[in-house]
């Protein structure tokens, strides 16, 4: 993100907060009271700049504190047992191409900050800075403080309203009072269900001791493992709840919401006792089915030709089948009469005769073919590809359509009532009228009777 575009969202959200938190109380709450001072208006309104100021410090905090950087000559030390995570492909300890530097544990490269951040979380445009180590206490802080604010705002607010809806003694609100009574929820509604469910995922994190990336990774491990790729792997930083929420706000449980330096260095983390015997295990655990390079500096090539064959050979039957074609025809159509070539031979315009003068220019084809060859194809010399698609049909001509049919229909016994003569009984003088044509019979007929 550019520098000028995150101090603008950096203003922005300042202007929100404290257009949410001083418009209320300066154009809704003061008139409210008669424009006086009072120990029932100090009440309601100390614990909400309390929290307005906690907010406003903690979030101030985000924006200033480095999230945390690797050191330029750290190097991770492999014989110390305490951990450290691997490539997926050597085995050795992760390196920044980037930066140049080793990764440490859950440490990730921003392409915003071109930085490696520890423990990284993501990077967040309304802070302009990465959530790291070092600051993700403080936007843990922040986001639950704009909970507790934005409840107490609109509990506030709406309380006022009520006051306004009050039958017993009516008090209509000046123009004043109702306008910004209204943009105070237009802001307000907003903001609490958007961060409130933001911040419903990342106390979900916290309590596991699992930053976004992780949970991405989570997910991933979690659907091989129901597509039964590979075995259950648990995650290697759960160290309980109470310990998850320790690693991040500090051992003290009352200065948890008190703005804090994070425990550690983040250069290396605490593994769960189950773990640390395997401390070399790779997260997350690469899928099976990607193919895997002895080299990490490994490039794919491509084939010099692009039409391959089952075991990445060239298939010996493939072919252009128009080259022929255009050779003869020195590059040209034919049209006419020709354009029944590409019918099949069941088509009713099939003419076979075309194909045996059109193929009269043409030598004969190399004796390759097998018993799958059409002879159209044997005539015209064109390859086709066989086999890859996991059938061979072998081709049939017009003939052997017909004949196929006959014999389907006189299979199948009762399907037509089929009219047979019977034998004439009449005198040898009939058998030797059949010979005379029909109308003279008929009229033979006629003068005998």
């Amino acid at each position: 993100m550019g520098r000028i575009l995150g101090r603008l969202f950096v203003g922005f959200t300042t202007c929100l907060i404290l257009f949410i938190a001083y418009s209320s109380q300066i154009f809704i709450i003061w008139p409210w009271y008669g424009r006086e001072l009072s120990v029932p208006l100090l009440s309601l309104l100390l614990p909400f700049n309390t929290l307005v100021g906690m907010l406003l410090w903690n979030y101030s905090l985000c924006v200033r504190t480095d999230p945390g950087s690797v050191p330029d000559s750290w190097v991770p030390d492999v014989n110390s047992g305490n951990g450290y995570e691997v490539k997926r492909l050597t085995g050795r300890p992760r390196h920044c191409r980037t930066c140049n530097k080793y990764k440490p544990p859950r440490a990730h490269h921003c392409r915003q900050c071109n930085k490696c951040v520890l423990r990284m979380d993501h990077h967040c445009p309304w802070v302009n800075n990465c959530v790291g180590h070092f600051n993700y206490g403080h936007f843990i802080r922040f986001l639950f403080y704009v909970d507790l604010a934005c409840s107490y705002h609109l509990a506030m607010v709406t309380r006022r309203v009520f006051d306004w809806m009050d039958v017993s003694r009516w008090d209509e609100p000046t123009t004043r009072e109702l306008v910004f009574t209204i943009l105070n929820y237009t802001a307000c509604i907003p903001v609490i269900l958007s961060v409130g469910a933001f911040s419903i995922y990342h106390f979900y994190c916290l309590i596991g001791n699992t930053t976004t990336i992780e949970g991405w990774e989570k997910d991933k491990v979690a659907r091989l493992v129901r597509h039964g790729k590979i075995s259950e792997v648990k995650f290697p930083y759960n160290l309980g709840v109470r310990r998850n929420i320790a690693s991040v706000l500090g051992d003290n449980p009352l200065l948890w919401c008190w703005p804090t330096v994070p425990p550690g260095t983040g250069l290396k983390y605490q593994l769960a006792e189950s773990n640390e015997s395997l401390p070399s295990i790779p997260w997350p655990p690469e899928d099976p089915a990607h193919q895997q390079y002895s080299d990490e500096d490994h490039t794919f090539v491509l084939p010099d030709s692009p039409w391959t064959y089952a075991n990445g050979a060239l298939n010996p039957d493939l072919r252009p089948s128009s080259a022929r074609t255009r050779k003869s025809d020195g590059g040209l159509r034919q049209r006419g009469p020709s354009s029944h070539l590409a019918l099949p031979p069941y088509h009713p315009d099939y003419n076979e005769a075309a194909y045996v003068e059109r193929d009269s220019g043409f030598s004969s084809t190399s004796g390759s073919e097998d018993e799958y060859t059409p002879a159209n194809d044997r005539q015209w010399g064109i390859r086709v590809r066989r086999g890859s698609e996991g059938y061979e049909v072998p081709m049939i001509d017009r003939e052997g359509l017909l004949q196929r049919y006959i014999q389907n229909q006189a299979g199948e016994p009762d399907r037509y009532q089929r009219y047979v003569p019977e034998p004439d009984s009449g005198s040898s003088g009939d058998e030797d009228n059949e010979d005379l044509p029909l109308a003279q019979r008929a009229q033979a007929l006629a003068v005998e009777v």
